[in-house]
């Protein structure tokens, strides 16, 4: 028989997960010999000599950038550890599933340069958490409850009018086995709250504990059979043997429950932990879906580099040598006792400046290739551009305006339509830009300020920018197109 890691032998005979398939209160009739093969099936995906580390997205939106800081960190420890990294996508919330969004999630993994073993699916284990659910029905560590919704709401208003925090009341873990029978109604399974506290040592919080009260009898399966976060969740580690669990500090409450799920159904082996702080908005407040930057699909469509949003988010509350660093260096430095206990403020200037520190190290061959960009004069201009820029966006966005019809307010109109005269009419166009304008201030009339600024927009498209007779060598050859563009 193979060995599974982390399980002792349970409470019927030699069956190494005291599994039975005796199962008085479900519908599931698996037997314990094939559900032991499937199990160990499972296992034998992953008994390759090494341990993992998991990053579990939900399929219900944009990627958080906070999703992402823990998919990096997953990724950054995996490699340092020698450990494999898995992706679990899931999805057994039916209701909030978006669909695309779990191929929206492994792409964006894949442009920010994270790779891992394989991708699972939480619905396709949910014969397993069924199986578990029943066993610990079985051992009378779990119960059914009957309870309505409107019963239970009533009892959490009622505690919250007399000041104190809901706790379910035990009502349907006092039932009888017979009384339990004769119900017709459908039940969620409830696991018996725990006797004892439960501790557990954080890399960046601490040592952690929580009173038998805090994690309360909680539900592990839901009416429809379907089970809860918590206990799928407690169940897939284990399936996937993970050895460390990084994820952000909104899921501390949930880790006492699903070592309380663990302990009872028999896996001692020890996991380790640790919360990641919150990332605040410039409010001082959660960043959350109303925060365009909150998204990483925004910030990508803004412009910034997966390589600067990736120094960015490993720098958030984070001790490092240097500012401006690649994912490749991380490995030799990072750790997560540097790692801050406080919430940590998005600074979207600071990401800027990253950002345009990781433009300059950017061949602009790259950046012609992301814009359909060809040619030596429009190479020169994006580099031109890029000095003066912080996202890819504000450059696209700079250069489109020079290869494009020209929007001149009323100010500078009688000037830039003088300008594309005189041009117009010009037989040869002087190489040198100081040539130019003397040649169009003398057949115009234009100096100073009146002229500048016209010619500027004529070139440009803007009133500021780089200086015209740094870029007016590259856009000579396209001087027809401008003319024809006022």
């Amino acid at each position: 028989m193979v060995r599974i890691p982390g399980f002792h032998p349970g409470y019927r005979g030699s069956n190494p997960l005291g599994v039975t398939n005796c199962n008085k209160y479900t519908k599931h009739n698996k037997t314990v010999q094939t559900f032991q093969i499937e199990f160990q099936k499972q296992k034998l995906k992953h008994l390759t000599g090494f341990l993992m580390l998991r990053f579990a997205p939900s399929p219900t939106g944009d990627m958080h950038i906070g999703n992402l800081r823990v998919a990096l960190f997953n990724y950054i420890v995996s490699k340092q550890r020698g450990e494999e990294l898995t992706i679990r996508i899931e999805d057994t919330d039916k209701n909030r599933n978006i669909e695309g969004k779990d191929i929206e999630i492994l792409q964006i993994l894949k442009k920010f340069g994270i790779d891992y073993l394989n991708v699972t699916y939480q619905s396709g284990n949910i014969r397993f958490h069924q199986q578990f659910a029943s066993q610990l029905l079985q051992q009378n560590k779990a119960f059914n409850c009957f309870c309505k919704s409107e019963e239970l709401e009533a009892k959490r208003e009622q505690a919250k009018k007399d000041g104190i925090a809901y706790r379910y009341d035990g009502t349907c873990q006092k039932l009888t086995d017979m009384e339990v029978l004769n119900r017709e109604d459908s039940s969620t399974i409830r696991l018996v709250r725990p006797e004892n506290a439960i501790g557990f040592k954080d890399h960046i919080k601490g040592d952690m504990e929580f009173q038998p009260n805090e994690i309360d009898s909680f539900i592990i399966l839901r009416k429809d059979k379907y089970p809860t976060y918590n206990f799928a969740c407690a169940v897939d580690d284990m399936l996937s043997d993970i050895s460390l669990i990084i994820r952000g500090e909104d899921h501390l409450s949930n880790t006492p429950k699903q070592i309380a799920i663990q302990k009872a159904v028999g896996y001692d082996k020890s996991v380790e932990y640790a919360h990641l702080p919150i990332i605040l908005n410039i409010s001082g407040k959660k960043m959350s879906k109303r925060d365009d930057a909150s998204s990483v699909q925004w910030l990508l469509d803004e412009g910034f580099l997966p390589e600067a949003i990736t120094n960015y988010l490993i720098s958030l509350g984070n001790k490092t040598p240097k500012e401006i660093f690649k994912l490749d260096e991380v490995f030799e430095w990072f750790s997560l006792s540097n790692l801050s206990k406080s919430p940590a403020k998005f600074d979207i200037d600071k990401l800027r400046f990253i950002n345009r520190e990781h433009l300059l190290e950017l061949p602009i061959e790259d950046i012609a290739k992301e814009f359909g960009y060809r040619g030596d004069e429009m190479m020169e201009i994006l580099k031109i551009y890029r000095e003066e820029s912080h996202t890819l966006k504000e450059i696209k966005e700079k250069v489109d305006k020079i290869f494009s019809k020209k929007e001149v307010s009323e100010e500078w109109s009688e000037g830039v339509a003088k300008i594309r005269d005189v041009i117009s009419n010009m037989s040869e166009l002087p190489d040198d830009f100081n040539d130019l304008r003397k040649a169009i201030q003398k057949e115009s009339g234009l100096k100073g300020k009146n002229l500048f600024k016209p010619l500027r927009i004529f070139l440009t498209g803007a009133e500021n920018g780089p200086e015209l007779g740094e870029i007016y060598p590259y856009l000579k050859r396209y001087m027809e197109d401008l003319v024809r563009w006022i």
